[in-house]
Order: C-alpha cells, then structure tokens, then sequence
C-alpha cells in the first residue's frame, strides 16, 4: 500500500527534489501529500508547486511560542494524515509535543556522520578537526537535537585541498542518494524504529545505522 508524506523545508528542497524524483522514477511507494514550509519564499515551495504537490508556508514568526507554531503545523500535517513525516532542511527545532505526536513515523537528515557535529557548520567543524571522512546521517527525530536512533549514513572522503563549501557538494551528492532510499526502505515497511531500536528487514541494525560509502 502506498504511503502518505509530509515534507517540512526551510530552504531550497534540493532533498525534496531527489525524493520527488525518485518516486517518479517508481523508486518509492509513496506520493508526497503536501510540502510545509516556515518561510514562504523558501524555493522548495516552488519545487512542490511545479511537481503539482500542494505548497504550504507557515511563518513561525506569526506566532507568541514555539509551542503555538507546531501545534498550528500539527493541524495542517495531519489534514493529510501521513505515514512519514519527513525533514529536508527544516531548520526549526521542534517542541518536545510535536516529536512525539509523530515518534517513530518522522525522520531528518544531517549534514555529518552523527553523533559527530550536531547542530550548524558541520563542514567547517570537520575540516577544523582534520578528519580524513565526513558524510551524513539519516536519524529517526527524537526531542533530543540530531540525537535520535541513526537509521542510514552515507560517507564521503575528505581531501587537503577540500573547503566547506567543496565538502558540503560532496555531502549533498550522498544526501541525494541516501535519504530516496532511507524513504523508499520505510514505505517499503523494510525501515522501522521501535523499542527493539532501528530495524531493517525486522534485524537490528547497528548503533550508526546502515553504511553508504561514496567515495
């Protein structure tokens, strides 16, 4: 059965993009339901529009609390009752009530091989810290930020003459390959997160997920 999905973004929805490729491609068994967004200039909005998938914009800034702004995006999710909640570049971190309406059905990636470098600049923090591999991770969201179970990473190789802005394309290329398939794998009913922990294929998958190496 296919499933139903929400995307949140703040940005540019590259990540949408490659999910809205891959299920045209016939790679997923789900259809994005509606694209919410906390700003209305986000482009991602205009990747929805152009892929005819209802584009939604929610200023958190029209709101007293962070508490009021998910609530009023828990009304709009749930009119498309979604299997998967999925974060691409959401960059609004989320009351402790809005994770676990949607605990176990909602995931993120981030820019770093988890639980290394959570939160901003990830790029720069690894080539600060000289390390010879970089990537990114698919987690199950938890109220903890970037700290939930790890389902999926994908590593790439960190060269002398990488910047972080070189790093980050490389990142991005993984990330295009990566979160289609971590989607495609949970709509298949093959990727799941449950007190037994992060499953694939009903097996326990290790503590940093499965690996997706690139480069």
């Amino acid at each position: 059965m296919s499933k139903r999905i929400v995307v949140l973004i703040s940005g540019s929805g590259s990540n949408l993009q490659a999910i809205i490729d891959a299920i045209d491609a016939g790679q997923i068994n789900g259809r994005i339901e509606a694209v919410l967004s906390n700003k209305a200039e986000a482009y991602g909005l205009e990747r929805a529009r152009q892929a005819g998938i209802p584009a939604l914009s929610i200023n958190h800034r029209d709101f007293e609390s962070r508490e009021q702004f998910d609530q009023a995006m828990i009304e709009q999710i749930d009119r498309y009752q979604p299997d998967l909640l999925v974060l691409a570049g959401f960059m609004r971190i989320l009351t402790a009530d809005f994770v676990r309406h949607y605990q176990g059905r909602m995931v993120n990636i981030h820019p770093s091989l988890l639980p290394k470098y959570k939160g901003l600049n990830t790029h720069q923090r690894a080539l600060d810290a000289g390390d010879t591999e970089h990537g990114c991770t698919v987690h199950f969201v938890t109220e903890e930020l970037d700290g939930g179970p790890l389902a999926m990473q994908g590593r790439v190789s960190v060269s002398a003459e990488d910047t972080a802005d070189s790093l980050q394309q490389k990142v991005h290329r993984v990330e295009h390959i990566l979160y289609p398939l971590a989607v495609a794998w949970f709509c298949a009913d093959r990727l799941s997160w449950s007190a037994d922990g992060v499953l694939l294929d009903g097996a326990p998958l290790p503590a940093q997920g499965y690996q997706l190496d690139q480069e």
